[in-house]
């Protein structure tokens, strides 16, 4: 994802809680946190990972 100078507004935020599909009730049980990490995590959904880490990585990890 590359940078951005964009200002977070209230409009903004607004609208990428109606990308990722989130109601007004929704964003009363989230942090705003959470719907940024949401919204980053939307942006990564075309990325192809060289290596994906399998449940035995993750319980070394």
């Amino acid at each position: 994802m590359k940078k951005t100078e964009r200002e977070w507004t209230a409009a903004l935020f607004l609208l990428r809680a109606v990308q990722l599909g989130l109601t007004m009730r929704d964003l009363n049980e989230v942090t705003v946190g959470m719907v940024f990490d949401m919204y980053a995590e939307m942006s990564n959904d075309h990325v192809e990972y060289a290596e994906i880490a399998t449940q035995e990585d993750m319980d070394n990890f």
